[in-house]
């Protein structure tokens, strides 16, 4: 069994956090415990789906069936991370900006989407875990 299609989204999602971490402490000069979550450089979705997309083209060809379906996924996440996600957290504004003084509501966190710097960095970092495990998985 090739274990190298499950441990690729791991090794990325698992390398991506700490540095969207360190980044995130480094721009707010304090432990940023509370940016861990969606949204942030880089993106760890794209990251990951980036990943599988080049383990796929890398080991099976650009001209497989998966490959074409990974693209198409990398397609659904990054429009979902740059379009739907920033709205759902323009949405989360107004509602808090609504509800503030209301002793019953339960803060939203506001920043949800990625920008397309945040969407690029993902991609790079996953194209690069994509050739990183190539080259040692084979």
């Amino acid at each position: 069994m090739d274990l190298a299609y499950l441990v690729t989204p791991l090794i990325t999602w698992t390398s991506v956090g700490p540095i969207k971490f360190l980044i995130n402490s480094a721009k707010s000069r304090r432990w940023a415990f509370n940016l861990v979550g969606n949204g942030g450089f880089p993106s760890n979705h794209s990251a990951v789906v980036s990943s599988m997309a080049t383990l796929i083209a890398l080991r099976e060809g650009m001209g497989h069936p998966a490959f074409g379906v990974a693209v198409t996924l990398c397609f659904i996440v990054i429009i979902d991370a740059n379009s739907l996600r920033q709205h759902v957290g323009r949405q989360a504004a107004a509602i808090n900006r609504i509800a503030d003084g209301d002793k019953a509501h339960t803060w939203l966190r506001e920043r949800m989407g990625h920008t397309l710097v945040e969407i690029a960095g993902g991609l790079a970092t996953g194209i690069g875990i994509g050739h990183l495990v190539h080259a040692i998985f084979g």
